[in-house]
C-alpha cells in the first residue's frame, strides 16, 4: 500500500506482521537515491494506488525515471493482445513514463497509440533507415538502419521491458532483457519463459512497474 502525506512525500506500509503502533511502521521513499528508509506513518497520509505512486514519481518527486519502458511484441497479433498493448501504452502516458518500442505495426503501433491518446511520449526505434516506416502514433522516430540488432538497444535502454504477444523477435528481446538483468513483465500472450513476471491487467501492470521503478523493498 502506498501513502502520500500532506507534504508530498511517498510512503509504503510495513509488512502485515509489524505492529501498527510501532515507532517505525512504514518506509519513506528518497527519490534522489531511489531508496526506502524506516519511518513512522505520517498523520494525514492518504492511501494511493500504484498508478498514483508512479505519477508522483514522474510528475511531483523532482527525480523522475528518465529511462523509457520498453514495450515489445510482434508485428501481427490478435485483438486481445493489441488491446493489452494499447492499455499499457495509455498507462505509461498517463503517469508520465516514456514508451520505447520497435516502432512498426501490431503491438508496437497499439502501444504507441495508447501513449499518444494519453498525452505521453512514444519513441520508435526502427530497424531500417526510413523514418516513414514508423507507425503514425510514434512521437520520436529513430531510423537506426541496423536491422534486428535494434532489439538489443531496446532491451538495454529500457528501465524494464513489457511484453505483449509472442514471436521469435519478441523472444529475442525477452532473452536479451533477462540476460541484461532487466525485469520483464508479461501481458496477454507473452511467452511463458522463466524470469518473466506475468500480470493480468493494467492495474497489476501498474503495481509491477511501481515495484520495479520505485525499488520496493521485500515484503
Amino acid at each position: 500500500m502506498f501513502l502520500l502525506d500532506p507534504t508530498g512525500r511517498l510512503f509504503h506500509n510495513a509488512p502485515m506482521d509489524t505492529p501498527m503502533d510501532a515507532p517505525m511502521d512504514a518506509q519513506v521513499f528518497d527519490p534522489a537515491r531511489r531508496r526506502w528508509s524506516p519511518a513512522a506513518t505520517p498523520a494525514g497520509a492518504e492511501e494511493v494506488s500504484a498508478e498514483a505512486a508512479l505519477t508522483w514519481l514522474q510528475r511531483r518527486s523532482g527525480f523522475p525515471e528518465r529511462a523509457p519502458v520498453g514495450l515489445i511484441g510482434p508485428n501481427e497479433a490478435p485483438e486481445p493482445v493489441l488491446r493489452a498493448a494499447r492499455a499499457a501504452g495509455a498507462l505509461l502516458g498517463r503517469v508520465g513514463l516514456t514508451l520505447l518500442c520497435g516502432g512498426r505495426e501490431g503491438v508496437m503501433e497499439a502501444g504507441c497509440r495508447g501513449a499518444h491518446e494519453a498525452g505521453g511520449l512514444a519513441i520508435a526505434l526502427l530497424p531500417g533507415d526510413d523514418p516513414a516506416d514508423a507507425n503514425p502514433y510514434a512521437s520520436v522516430v529513430m531510423a537506426t538502419g541496423i536491422g534486428e540488432a535494434r532489439n538489443a538497444l531496446i532491451a538495454q535502454s529500457g528501465a524494464c521491458l513489457v511484453a505483449a504477444g509472442d514471436s521469435y523477435g519478441t523472444l529475442s528481446e525477452v532473452a536479451l532483457g533477462l540476460r541484461m538483468g532487466k525485469r520483464v513483465i508479461g501481458l496477454t500472450g507473452a511467452a511463458r519463459v522463466e524470469g518473466v513476471w506475468h500480470v493480468g491487467d493494467t492495474t497489476a501492470l501498474a503495481e509491477a512497474l511501481a515495484t520495479v521503478l520505485l525499488a520496493l523493498p521485500p515484503a
